[in-house]
């Protein structure tokens, strides 16, 4: 169990037997009276927020999250079959755990986990994955002057903005967590 005053922003906490994180954190000392610890938490379920006050005498639970390095294996439409290479079994994860991630999975991926009771709950992929272009218009020649870019897509069909000197069949690095371009990799 955490005590109020362990509380700080990106705390892992349970409140009604929903797992939150910590987003933002205020304490609080009136003139008399006990210490007042106000936080925003983020549900790591739904992603809804809420407000809470904490008295320094309070109890928090700690929730029963446990981080599991997977790798993915393939996908049955909108279900991730992942694999636990230490006791080989096949976890399946929905589509809307992955949400935009989907169009960074490569084969034989290793992602990290966050299992909340046993469920997945979030899924944390490498931060950098390497994706050829398949369909680009070609930049025009001097047109430099300024970061300017084009729209890109990716094998499989991801829309990405690139610089003009990006074209098809180039691979590029993309950053997983923003989803945008971060460097060329290699040239067609």
């Amino acid at each position: 169990m955490y005590e109020a005053s362990d509380l700080r922003k990106g705390l892992k906490i349970e409140l009604d037997g929903e797992p939150y994180i910590v987003t933002e954190f205020d304490f609080c000392k009136p003139g008399k009276g006990q210490a007042l610890y106000r936080c925003k938490l983020k549900s790591m379920i739904t992603g809804s927020t809420l407000d809470k006050t904490f008295r320094s005498v309070d109890k928090i639970d700690k929730p029963d999250l446990e981080e599991k390095t997977l790798i993915f294996s393939y996908d049955e439409g909108e279900t991730y079959i992942f694999f636990d290479p230490k006791t080989h079994d096949e976890v399946r994860i929905s589509a809307d755990i992955l949400g935009d991630q989907t169009n960074f999975l490569d084969d034989n991926m290793e992602c990290s986990v966050l299992f909340y009771r046993e469920r997945p709950i979030e899924i944390t992929l490498p931060f950098f994955v390497e994706k050829k272009i398949a369909e680009t218009e070609p930049g025009a020649r001097g047109d430099t002057a300024t970061n300017v870019t084009k729209p890109a897509r990716i094998e499989n069909g991801y829309e990405i903005q690139v610089p003009l000197f990006v074209n098809i069949g180039d691979t590029v690095r993309i950053d997983t967590r923003t989803g945008q371009y971060a460097d060329r990799v290699s040239k067609a």
